[in-house]
């Protein structure tokens, strides 16, 4: 039996059937970033924060199914189509996560699927 164990959020937009939302293997959880789509698999109006605001629950609907939460995780990486769209992200992402922050990198993508001003993926601790 394998060690790897594939997870998957109903809560969230199903991905194509290559990826899984996020995957489990013992003591650590690798979530798929995840775009400001809501659960209808729709962009969600609004603007970077709001986007922002999707990604970060979208990765907690993930969590949740991983039976794990944000307390858990201890890596993020940020994708950002507009680096000019920083701070406006970083206010957002300062108030939805909890203390103390997870290490985190944030980056510049040139461009992101579905042509999305923001991406986010985390590791947890299982």
């Amino acid at each position: 039996m394998s060690p790897v164990e594939k997870i998957n959020s109903s809560e969230n937009p199903a991905h194509p059937h290559i990826l899984s939302h996020a995957t489990k293997v013992p003591g650590l959880i690798f979530l798929s970033g995840q775009t400001p789509v809501g659960s209808d698999g729709k962009l969600v109006a609004g603007g970077i924060q709001e986007h922002t605001a999707q990604c970060i629950a979208n990765l907690g609907n993930v969590l949740k199914a991983a039976g794990s939460s944000w307390e858990q995780v201890v890596k993020v990486n940020v994708y950002l189509k507009n680096m000019d769209d920083f701070a406006a992200m970083n206010e957002v992402y300062e108030k939805l996560l909890p203390s103390p922050k997870p290490a985190r990198t944030c980056i510049s993508a040139l461009k992101l699927p579905n042509d999305v001003d923001v991406e986010i993926e985390a590791i947890a601790a299982a």
